[in-house]
Formats: C-alpha cells, structure tokens, sequence
C-alpha cells in the first residue's frame, strides 16, 4: 500500500542519510518514477525531504530531522519478539544488550501494541538446539568475531572430522552462522569459499592484513554455496530395507534425509501387514552402518554389497567383544574384505556434523 510505502521510504531515509532514487525503487520494488512521487507526496505532508542531483546525488531529509514514529504495526510488534533462545545472543556476548534492545523497543511501541508484544515474549520461545545434542566443546568466538567485524584475515588452527592433526589455515572470514546450535565460520581459503565448525578450532589468530574477499559477494552467498556443496553430495548407493512398523516413526525420523522414497509410499512395497520396504541413498557404502542401530528391525534386502558391508562391521564388532573375553575371534565369512579406504585431504567446505 502506498501509505506503508511512504513509511518505508522516510525509514530508509533516517536510517541511510542520503539514499539513490534507483536504489530506493529497487528495495520497495516500484518504478523510479513512482518514488519520485512518493517523495512529493510526503513534502506536501510536512517532511523535510527533497532530491539532489548530479552524480552523488539521490533522496535525503533535511539535517537533523527525525520522527519518533516507529511506524509498527501489532503484527510487526509481535515479531520482534519472538527471538531465539538466549545462546545465540550469549556466545556473543550480547545477552543484557537484548534484554536493553528490547527494553527500548517496548518504550517506544503504540501503547496498545504493547499487551500483545509483552505476551508473545512469554508465549513463543524458539529453541534452536537439537534433542540430546550431547556434550561440546566450548566455543570461544571472540577472535572470529573480531575478525569479522574488524574486516581483518584470520590463521586457524583446525581439527577436520575424524583426523587427530592440527592444520593451519590462512582464510578471509564474511562471518559467523549458527545452525542447529552448532556455529559456524564461513570464509575463503585460496579465493574459494570454505566452512569451519567453531568448536573444531583450537585456535584463531586475528592478523594485522585485511581481509581479502571476493567482489560483491556477502555471507548469504557465501552460505548458500557451501550448503549446497553438503545437501547435493551425490547419493549413489541405493539400498532397498524392510521396517517392522514398531520402529517406523524412529526410523523415519533418524534417517529422514536419507530417503529417496517414504516406507510404505506405495502398497505394493508392504510385505506383511507388520514390515514396510523403503528406499535409501547413501554417499559412500560404509554409511549403511548406520542401520546397525535398528537392530532385527531393519532389514537390508538389497545391494548385496550393502549386506556383505554390514556383515563385515558385526564381525569387527564380535571380535572386539570375544577379544575382551578372551575367547577365539569368531570366524569371518570367506570372501569378506573391508572396504577399500584412502587418505585424503579433508574438503573444508564440509560441514561436518
């Protein structure tokens, strides 16, 4: 609407100083043309804001204008309070600066907006911690964010997943995401976009040389690419199992991302009336080990590389336990080999979970 237009506009303005007509018609999405009217519009209402030409020229207020309206509506009031829980805020360091923002932002709210913020703050709570992460490393941030906000490169000393040994990193950090709990440095290594979890560094050294990034790009950009990288990892083991229905809910809900098709998604898959067949994808073959956890209720039915491969990890795992008992190794199967491994350089964009 043109009235909440209006608004936008003379937010804008307070907030940026001198702001581009293009740059104001690409933000509010309208015509260039149409902001100029708009522009007209709120002068002839009595705000002190005119246009300049010429090559550093665009929209602007009159020096030292401001308006106390905040211009919110209930709606909008209600959003800004429903915040994220407070370990977010507080692994920055900014727990009793929100508790502040929010003091002032309910100063400055509509007297009868003020009810429905105050009930939702009390209502709505966002976790964004999983069930039963487990135990952390404690995540010291304060060298990154220095580094980001001071725009300066950074020399990590960095534990990949599974590998005991520190590498060193020279990187250019965007910035700081946290996801699921787990916060994340997202920056360059050698002009190419890399991801470290926070909690895999053991150290962080912010250097006098500022950073060097890449053109225009941002941190959005940035993060998008590297969660593409991890969620569009080719998936090209297909392993078909049958699920006895006391652990379908479970099994759904632990390798969700894993299925290509749901248990039971069409009735010819249902064997008997307590099993249902479904359809997974895996990257590598030894990530089928993960269905060892369902115990005799999940059956592999096919490849029969997968069974030989789950084979293989109970035959270790029996022979850990008759070792510790003393007893002979129990015998493996003939033929049974274990997957062919090799080393390589760990891929630092991987977010490793």
């Amino acid at each position: 609407m043109k009235s909440d237009r209006l608004l936008a506009i003379l937010l804008l303005l307070q907030t940026r100083g001198r702001v581009p007509a293009d740059e104001l018609a690409a933000e509010l999405e309208v015509s260039a043309r149409t902001i100029y009217r708009d522009v007209e519009a709120l002068s002839a209402a009595g705000v002190p804001v005119y246009a300049e030409r010429g090559r550093h020229g665009g929209i602007t207020l009159l020096p030292g204008y401001r308006t106390d309206m905040t211009g919110l509506t209930s709606d909008e009031a209600r959003a800004l309070f429903v915040l994220t829980a407070q370990g977010v805020h507080s692994a920055l360091g900014l727990d009793s600066a929100l508790v502040s923002a929010l003091r002032k932002v309910m100063a400055a709210l509509p007297a009868p907006h003020r009810p429905a913020a105050e009930l939702t703050s009390r209502r709505i709570l966002v976790d964004p911690d999983r069930w039963l992460p487990g135990p952390r490393r404690a995540v010291e941030l304060d060298a990154l964010h220095t580094a980001v906000f001071a725009d300066r490169r950074l020399r990590l000393r960095y534990r990949h997943s599974g590998d005991r040994r520190l590498r060193t990193y020279t990187v250019d950090p965007y910035g700081l995401v946290s996801k699921a709990g787990v916060w994340y440095l997202v920056a360059d290594r050698r002009r190419s976009p890399a991801l470290f979890r926070a909690d895999r560094i053991a150290s962080a050294t912010v250097l006098e040389e500022p950073v060097r990034r890449r053109g225009e790009v941002e941190l959005a950009d940035v993060w998008q690419t590297l969660r593409r990288r991890v969620e569009e990892r080719p998936r090209d083991v297909q392993v078909t199992v049958r699920v006895h229905r006391s652990r379908l809910d479970m099994f759904t809900r632990i390798v969700g991302p894993l299925l290509t098709e749901p248990p039971g998604a069409d009735a010819a898959d249902r064997d008997e009336d307590d099993w249902v067949t479904a359809r997974l994808a895996f990257s590598v073959l030894p990530g089928v080990s993960v269905l060892l956890q369902f115990g005799p209720w999940v059956e592999v039915l096919d490849p029969p590389e997968a069974i030989d491969e789950l084979l293989h990890r109970l035959s270790e795992v029996t022979a850990l336990y008759d070792a510790q008992r003393g007893a002979a190794p129990s015998p493996r199967t003939p033929g049974d080999t274990a997957p062919a491994t090799s080393a390589r350089e760990p891929s630092s964009y991987e977010a490793e979970e």
